[in-house]
């Protein structure tokens, strides 16, 4: 850790206060050799776990022929066939490209650059609460400031802000859609809007999920006025909704989705795949990256859609959800009456919030706090979300067996009665 300090800016920081050595399917094991369940899976990046066995061998595979040519130099079959796998898998009937480059915000990028070169418009709209990456475009259509955009404006110009309608917090889909309506009256005139960028469930944001009728109400007036609605599935996509892409839960067709994470079991990898007469709107050569699709990603990430596939995890994804729903509901009457306030999302794409009580229902990030560091101490890896901190996400591997979530549940529920058990002790005091 001290080697760590020294070495790597303040401003990467780590959840966990140890090293990883190996890790397998859902558990992890540090250099001491302690042993992990993980919840977090590398930030929802192991729906297929640690070192599936297919994707592995995938990627070994690949290696044996050739690691890298780029793509815009000599092309190589492995990414057409992501590529082709992509454009089936989208929803939309209506023929499909995909550009794959190397991260997710590269890909909100690129899904930008796309969205302007085919209106010719300079705006786009995103939400409060979104996150859609770390790069300077990404940031300004990121929704929150601490710790994302703090001391690194300023941002890009012709991006503005619509509420993202989240009833609990009472903003309701009349409500965004009026504050939306407003917008394009006072600030971002629909015929200079380029695109509407919005996350089908909240990721950093505190896994929200957008009501489907928001989608629907989006997609009409994106086709009134002829602006590109962009999913951004990073977080949500390849099964951990219980659907290959979370926006399918509404039935709406985006013209644009961006992806990455979960794509390739680990691997780095992002894409966006999209309507083929807009995807083809920039020239030649204005889309790429050295090292976009990686050939060995690529072989990855085809190992991994098909493990997802074959071994029916999209409704793993669901039969998990439901458990963890259930289970969240018992532990928090049992060991945090009044404290667990909230239990939402999609899928396996769950969270739970913290409050002090449920009369104010102010947010409890402390006490989250608490319950990660406990959760750590007894053995399982927990990461926390949303605008105030104060929501605990669920991303462990859909390949994780019955066994290991249970045992992981138990950590947390006895993690949640010693962050409790403190918390009435400090009161005490």
């Amino acid at each position: 850790m001290a080697r760590r300090n020294a070495a790597v800016p303040r401003g990467v920081a780590s959840a966990m206060p140890f090293f990883a050595a190996k890790a397998e399917n859902a558990e992890l094991w540090d250099v001491e050799g302690n042993r992990y369940i993980d919840f977090a899976g590398g930030i929802a990046v192991l729906n297929t776990g640690h070192r599936h066995a297919k994707v592995v061998e995938a990627a070994k595979a690949q290696e044996d022929l050739y690691t890298h040519t780029s793509f815009q130099v000599v092309p190589y079959e492995p990414y057409v066939a992501l590529a082709e796998k992509l454009n089936a898998l989208a929803p939309g009937e209506f023929e499909k490209k995909s550009l794959l480059v190397t991260t997710g915000a590269e890909a909100v990028e690129n899904a930008v650059k796309i969205a302007r070169a085919h209106t010719g418009r300079p705006g786009i709209i995103a939400f409060s609460g979104g996150y859609h990456g770390r790069t300077l475009m990404t940031l300004g259509l990121t929704g929150k400031v601490t710790p994302y955009k703090k001391d690194v404006g300023p941002f890009p110009t012709d991006i503005f802000r619509a509420p993202f309608p989240d009833a609990r917090q009472g903003v309701t889909v009349e409500d965004a859609l009026k504050a939306l309506e407003t917008l394009m009256l006072t600030d971002a005139d629909p015929s200079r809007i380029a695109a509407i960028i919005l996350e089908p469930v909240l990721g950093e944001g505190g896994y929200v999920p957008v009501p489907a009728e928001m989608w629907q109400a989006l997609r009409a007036i994106c086709d009134k006025h002829g602006i590109l609605l962009i999913s951004d599935e990073i977080q949500a996509g390849f099964g951990r909704t219980g659907t290959w892409f979370a926006i399918e839960h509404s039935g709406v067709a985006p013209d644009l989705i961006t992806v990455a994470k979960s794509m390739a079991g680990g691997y780095p990898i992002a894409g966006v795949i999209g309507r083929a007469d807009v995807m083809d709107a920039p020239m030649p050569g204005g889309l790429g990256g050295t090292y976009g699709g990686n050939p060995v990603a690529c072989a990855a990430a085809l190992a991994a859609i098909e493990a997802l596939d074959s071994e029916g995890l999209l409704e793993r994804s669901t039969r998990m959800g439901e458990h963890f729903r259930a289970r969240f509901a018992e532990i928090g009457a049992r060991t945090a009456p009044y404290r667990m306030w909230d239990i939402r999302g999609l899928g396996a794409m769950l969270a739970v919030e913290f409050v002090t009580d449920f009369e104010t229902a102010t947010p409890d990030a402390a006490l989250t706090k608490s319950v990660i560091a406990h959760a750590q101490k007894r053995g399982l890896i927990l990461l926390a979300c949303g605008m105030h901190g104060n929501a605990l996400r669920i991303m462990v591997p859909l390949t994780a067996s019955d066994a290991i979530v249970e045992e992981g549940l138990e950590i947390f529920e006895a993690a949640l009665a010693d962050a409790v058990a403190e918390r009435m002790a400090h009161a005490a005091e």
